[in-house]
């Protein structure tokens, strides 16, 4: 993998910046009174653990950025809110360790979620580097979150036909020349904002492939029966493993349908497919 070329290198060194709020601040452009503009939620969240039903949220952010969709261009930020919220427990040395999150830092902190409430009613796309996490818990918390469209900035952008073969928020933000703080939730959103706008892009813009993408069918491929020799090659091919049924399972878009059953039906049931492919609600994806 090597760095986007617009990343300054001088003597087989590369030199990163560390983000700020001002240079996205500074990327934004005026549109004019014809532009067709969408209007994005990036957010993250920090929790107890990875269990959404059993672990809590202990730091939200969020900011609704309005995105010129002709060119990827950020137009304004609309709103932004970020808080810490208690979870009344004490939080693992892990999760301490991961973001720098202290029991301290939370206490007696509540989100207020009708400002959450407010700036998602108001947003056509939310997006996090990894929705199904997100937004299993945002959904528990704030009804309006279960009917809004989501995106997920790791799956409905292809990095790997990119050149990125590792796909973290830390790793891809490096590869485009700068570096932030994180693990935490208004850090993680801001290098969010810029991985997806970078201007180091004349075509082809993250940003964009993200907003086609969203709107994308999802379908729900669960590879019933599958032979339990083939259970590596699965694995390899993004598949994961649900106990509840025994199965393994991905997601995959409509205009991969034909591609995916070609391969199950002669790498996995040698002639004849036994998957179930089952069509996702466009609001239900990542959930």
């Amino acid at each position: 993998m090597s760095f986007i070329d617009s990343v300054n290198k001088k003597n087989n060194q590369i030199n990163l910046y560390k983000l700020n709020f001002k240079l996205i601040e500074n990327e934004i452009e005026q549109s004019n009174l014809f532009s067709d503009t969408v209007k994005i939620c990036f957010l993250d969240l920090e929790t107890t653990g990875l269990k959404k039903d059993q672990d809590e949220i202990i730091e939200i952010a969020l900011r609704l950025v309005k995105i010129d969709k002709s060119n990827g261009k950020i137009i304004s930020i609309e709103s932004s809110f970020e808080s810490f919220n208690d979870s009344k427990k004490q939080l693992d040395p892990v999760i301490t360790t991961v973001t720098g999150i202290t029991n301290e830092m939370i206490k007696n902190h509540k989100i207020d979620w009708s400002k959450v409430d407010a700036i998602i009613k108001n947003t056509d796309i939310i997006v996090a580097h990894n929705a199904q996490f997100d937004r299993g818990f945002l959904d528990r918390y704030l009804p309006v979150s279960k009917e809004k469209l989501w995106a997920c900035s790791h799956r409905d952008i292809d990095w790997l036909n990119r050149g990125f073969v590792k796909q973290s928020l830390e790793l891809l933000s490096i590869w485009h020349g700068f570096y932030y703080e994180s693990h935490r939730a208004m850090n993680d959103v801001d290098a969010l904002i810029h991985l997806l706008t970078h201007n180091s892009y004349n075509e082809n813009h993250p940003i964009l492939e993200l907003i086609i993408n969203s709107k994308k069918m999802h379908y729900k491929v669960t590879a019933l029966n599958s032979p339990f020799e083939t259970k590596d090659l699965l694995k390899s091919n993004y598949y994961k493993w649900d106990p509840k049924i025994r199965s393994w399972w991905k997601m995959i878009f409509e205009d991969d349908l034909d591609k995916e059953r070609k391969w199950l039906t002669e790498s996995i049931y040698n002639g004849y497919c036994l998957a179930t492919i089952e069509q996702i609600a466009i609001t239900d994806k990542y959930k």
